[in-house]
């Protein structure tokens, strides 16, 4: 497979590592509203394509609590594997999740985790160093405990090959054509709940440019009443 392909739904996977509070505490390269915002996005995208994914957790019981509720409530019957080790790729359980859904054809692992410099990194080098897998690490669906952190760590990742990209990019390659409408409605919601000004120039668009209704409804627009000087 070659790194030149882009992303399909038939060629992915996607794996998220320890996206759990006590992490996400630590993490100070990114707004930690946005990196939930934007791994939810990522997760809904993922199910609106049908690609496979894992979830992997650290330290649940002890020390770094359960897996975002947000996310697990996109996947509610996905199992979640839990681990010791700080690199998942030290698990068996994430090794055959991942191999199983390669032997179909879908080498290109998707990432998001935390922390950057940590269970990312770590998790892509040995996996890149055991398999002919390719990774795609989402750098805003992902944090470190500092920007220095975060930069430094996804800088050594490209030197090893790994392939840098935003969910908002994954989620418009997966759907690659406007013309493909099993999926379009889908996308553009997403887009509209977590894509920010994106989101909102589709609704602007859809209302004010081609005439379309609202997406909610709401009381009556009373106004304007200039009060009495």
């Amino acid at each position: 497979m070659s790194k030149l392909q882009v992303l399909t739904p038939q060629n992915s996977q996607i794996i998220f590592i320890d996206q759990q509070p006590q992490m996400a505490f630590g993490v100070q390269s990114i707004d930690r509203q946005t990196l939930k915002n934007n791994v939810v996005g990522l997760a809904k995208a993922a199910k609106i394509f049908n690609i496979p994914t894992t979830i992997t957790s650290v330290e649940t019981d002890s020390f770094s609590g359960n897996t975002f509720p947000e996310l697990l409530a996109v996947v509610p019957n996905n199992d979640i594997l839990e681990r010791t080790s700080m690199n998942s790729w030290d698990d068996q359980n994430v090794r055959d999740a991942l191999a199983k859904n390669a032997a179909e054809g879908r080498k290109k692992i998707v990432v998001s985790g935390l922390w950057t410099e940590v269970c990312n990194t770590t998790f892509a080098l040995s996996c890149m160093n055991d398999t002919d897998y390719e990774i795609y690490m989402v750098a805003d669906a992902s944090g470190g405990t500092s920007a220095d952190a975060h930069k430094y760590a996804m800088d050594r990742m490209m030197q090893a090959g790994v392939i840098p990209v935003t969910w908002q990019q994954v989620l418009l390659e997966w759907q690659r054509d406007w013309a493909r409408k099993e999926t379009y409605d889908a996308v553009t919601s997403l887009v509209k709940e977590h894509s920010g000004a994106y989101g909102m120039g589709i609704d602007y668009a859809v209302t004010h440019v081609h005439g379309g209704a609202e997406r909610v409804s709401h009381g009556k627009r009373i106004g304007p009443n200039p009060a009495a000087i």
